[in-house]
């Protein structure tokens, strides 16, 4: 089961996503739980570093936390064993060169799992229309990433607000209307 939880900064998506996998651990507490954290920390950013330790504060001392090289996650997420929650996907495609990251090598490791994955990505595209280049191509390339994890999940959720929603496919919605 894959579950992709999306929402913009501060919206509560990081936390529906560890109040699901507390969940699903609670209903097999034989299963390890692997927290794949996707962000390489500047210690020289205050902000970043603030944000991050509100995060590490929230993990039970059970998980096992993962500070994973964004070059390897792939291979990463499909050897372990075990629920995961990977967070975030925005984070893991900044940290590649040009955010030209392996969609394809990703998704197919999400769905070489036998356990359940939670994965987090930040939702972009609900502001202005981003100033720079290097901007529109982060949107761009989030928002395909994002398209190609949500093909493979089997829910899709997303948060604003700490509020959340299930998203349905094109294809559900078209069945809704055109049966």
């Amino acid at each position: 089961m894959i579950v992709f939880v999306l929402g913009g900064s501060r919206s509560g998506k990081s936390q529906l996503a560890e109040q699901l996998t507390h969940r699903l651990q609670q209903l097999d507490p034989s299963q390890p739980v692997h927290y794949v954290a996707t962000a390489i920390v500047d210690e020289g950013d205050a902000d970043h570093r603030a944000r991050v330790d509100v995060h590490q504060a929230r993990r039970p001392p059970n998980w096992n936390t993962h500070e994973c090289d964004p070059h390897v996650l792939a291979a990463v997420v499909r050897d372990l064993e075990g629920i995961v929650l990977i967070d975030a996907l925005g984070s893991w495609l900044a940290a590649h060169d040009g955010v030209n990251a392996d969609v394809d090598a990703l998704t197919d490791a999400l769905c070489q799992r036998h356990a359940p994955t939670i994965v987090v990505s930040d939702e972009v595209g609900l502001a202005v229309h981003a100033p720079t280049e290097v901007g529109r191509r982060f949107a761009d390339a989030l928002g395909a990433c994002n398209q190609a994890v949500a093909e493979v999940a089997d829910r899709v959720l997303f948060v604003a607000a700490r509020r959340a929603i299930e998203l349905r496919s094109f294809d559900e919605i078209s069945e809704l209307i055109v049966p």
